[in-house]
């Protein structure tokens, strides 16, 4: 049976990865690691959590010697890899924990598994998961392909630039099997409600002011998150060694325009008057360094391994809306801190 690490797995992205590998390879033992910080939320995975196939462990992926007898004890074929500080302004604020999380963290990580594999890299994998923020930003045209230099532009961004390049180097040092992902923005159940659909759902939904950096003009590709498991599923599986896939939801949208939309949406979910929300939108001092556009060419990961996106922005956008005003326990619960206590009983003390 093929054992794997998915790190971050509690996470928003990493949840619905593992739901995805649990329920579709029950032939495979699934081990969801996560620090728990915040943004992990065991809750995510009531579905799964008592799958004979599944575990979770929790443990951080900057301690070195965890992970290196985490490793030995486990006997892991392969680690998908998504643990990561990951939201800018946090970063703006602290950079040094996005520094020792997503460069540190990843390079225990792959020390972990070059020492236990010992060169034998048959049938192991080594899959790092990353961002479109590492190339920077765009003009009003043009894309971002796998060959874009990296041109990082936030301490996040820069952090994870950084990791991209020690997972190339233990390919290119140390003969690793790595290969690397860099996706758009994500959205679609389970998101922390600090990032700009799920806080504008809650902000809509309890009359609170709506935030909109600067003028709203900033541009972004919206890809939906089961369709981004689905991509992360397709490449651990197919693609050769030493591979970098962009994966976009050919979504492009200005925040603004987002933003109303989703004022549309809400109002006719909820039977307000069409324009209601929408005077909820408040505009305020733009991020620094905030890129202008993002816009994700998947062009090699559609011609090479066959997968395209399934849903455009309007369905997914709408789904993900009945989501949130469906499972207003755990949206409450995230709000209000109370699913930091969920199972704490259970691994604060291990």
């Amino acid at each position: 049976m093929k054992k794997i690490l998915i790190t971050g797995g509690a996470g928003f992205i990493g949840s619905h990865v593992v739901r995805r590998f649990v329920n579709n390879y029950p032939n495979y033992q699934i081990v969801n690691l996560d620090k728990l910080t915040y943004a992990g939320n065991l809750a995510n995975l009531t579905d799964v959590e008592n799958s004979p196939n599944y575990r979770f462990v929790k443990a951080d992926i900057t301690d070195a010697t965890a992970m290196n007898e985490l490793f030995e004890s486990e006997n892991f074929d392969s680690v998908i890899h998504l643990a990561a500080e990951s939201h800018v302004d946090r970063s703006i604020t602290d950079p040094t924990a996005f520094v020792i999380t997503n460069v540190i963290g990843t390079v225990n990580l792959l020390n972990a598994a070059r020492e236990y594999w010992k060169g034998d890299y048959n049938k192991k994998r080594f899959y790092h998961v990353s961002t479109d923020e590492v190339y920077g930003a765009l003009g009003e045209e043009g894309m971002f392909t796998e060959t874009t230099s990296y041109d990082p532009h936030s301490p996040y961004s820069a952090s994870k630039a950084s990791s991209d390049h020690f997972v190339r180097a233990y390919h290119d040092t140390y003969g690793l099997d790595c290969v690397i992902s860099n996706c758009s923005n994500n959205y679609g159940s389970h998101h922390f409600p600090e990032k700009l659909i799920p806080l504008a759902i809650n902000n809509i939904k309890n009359n609170k002011p709506v935030p909109v950096y600067g003028k709203g003009e900033n541009v972004r590709d919206w890809l939906w998150v089961e369709d981004h498991a689905r991509a992360i599923d397709v490449i651990f599986h197919q693609a050769k060694t030493g591979q970098t896939y962009n994966i976009g939801g050919h979504n492009e949208w200005k925040n603004i325009d987002l933003i109303n939309l989703l004022c549309q949406i809400m109002d006719e979910k909820l039977g307000r008057e069409a324009g209601e929300s929408a005077k909820l939108i408040t505009y305020v001092t733009d991020r620094a360094g905030h890129d202008l556009r993002y816009a994700i060419d998947s062009t090699k990961l559609q011609n090479e391994l066959d997968w395209v996106p399934s849903l455009q922005f309007e369905e997914g956008l709408a789904k993900t809306v009945d989501w949130y005003l469906t499972n207003n326990e755990w949206l409450e619960n995230v709000t209000s801190g109370n699913y930091q206590s969920y199972y704490a009983k259970q691994y604060d003390n291990k």
